[in-house]
């Protein structure tokens, strides 16, 4: 018996929040860069939420999860690979094409899943999904003359980083589900993952030249968002509401968080939005909701067929 709550008002509200915080995450990322790096901002980030996450699950008398050490590393390296790309495309395009192309991640994961899981095989239906959502990736960025449209050869390159965050994080949703991980408790997941992001990137930032900050206001702001607000709070908000609400329902409000990542560039950052980038977002978000709601597309076609 499925003991988990449909979506009320609490949940809701909550979940419209932890999407603007997700969407503005990329945003605020970009727009301290000058203060300090956004793959450096990623990592100390990661070390200080895995600091509050360990204290957390000390007071709570949780155990680690050490057993659990391969799968572990797995997801903790696919974590830090994803962000490394993230930090690096926010170098080269705009917070809002990084935030979109991150998004593509549920295509990716269905995609692996399709080929792990006999059960998770997908439809035509979730195929002609698969087929524009990458259709809006061409159009976004692959297609004739895109570069003369909407950017350099350096923003393309950006772009394709951000998709390649994308399919990572795909990966590790694959890599949790079909490990012991899928059955830890959601913060031993989340350490792993944040550990990972914190050893791995802060060397990065320093072999690549970014292992920089400019003492200031703005920079100890920008960090103690990114730590506090980003990956300890919404994360464990995230977790509390896959424990308490119907996973299923939830997944359909987190597709605002590119919406408001695009929204906030635009706003914040004055990024430009060409009309054919516009276009293919659109093409990819609906694209992705079709392999995200096949079961409730499929049933309400099923009863209009019916009449």
């Amino acid at each position: 018996m499925e003991s988990r709550l449909a979506i009320d008002a609490r949940a809701s509200g909550l979940m419209t929040l932890l999407c603007l915080i997700w969407g503005l995450q990329q945003v605020a990322l970009k727009a301290f860069g000058g203060d300090i790096s956004p793959l450096l901002q990623i990592g100390l980030r990661s070390g200080i939420a895995a600091a509050l996450v360990a204290l957390l699950m000390r007071w709570q008398r949780e155990g680690f999860g050490w057993r659990q050490w391969r799968p572990g590393l797995l997801a903790a390296a696919l974590f830090a690979t994803e962000y490394l790309l993230v930090g690096q495309a926010l170098r080269c395009t705009s917070a809002s094409h990084t935030v979109v192309f991150l998004y593509t991640a549920p295509i990716f994961a269905a995609l692996g899943l399709h080929l792990r899981l006999p059960a998770e095989r997908l439809s035509r239906l979730q195929w002609a999904g698969v087929a524009m959502a990458f259709g809006g990736v061409a159009l976004a960025f692959l297609g004739p003359g895109a570069a003369a449209r909407g950017g350099t050869d350096a923003s393309l390159a950006g772009d394709a980083m951000a998709l390649g965050g994308g399919a990572c994080w795909g990966a590790t949703t694959v890599t949790i589900r079909l490990s012991s991980l899928s059955s830890s408790a959601p913060t031993t997941t989340l350490l792993w993952q944040l550990l990972g992001a914190f050893v791995l990137l802060v060397p990065a930032s320093w072999l690549l030249g970014e292992f920089s900050i400019r003492p200031s206001a703005q920079a100890w702001l920008a960090l103690g968002f990114q730590a506090l607000v980003v990956s300890f709070a919404s994360f464990l908000a995230w977790f509390w509401l896959l424990r308490n609400y119907l996973a299923s329902r939830l997944g359909i409000f987190s597709f605002m968080t590119p919406i408001f990542g695009v929204i906030f560039g635009a706003l914040l950052l004055h990024e430009p939005l060409s009309r054919r980038f516009l276009a293919g977002a659109a093409l990819m978000f609906a694209g992705i909701l079709v392999v995200s709601l096949h079961r409730m597309l499929g049933g309400i076609g099923a009863r209009l067929a019916r009449g």
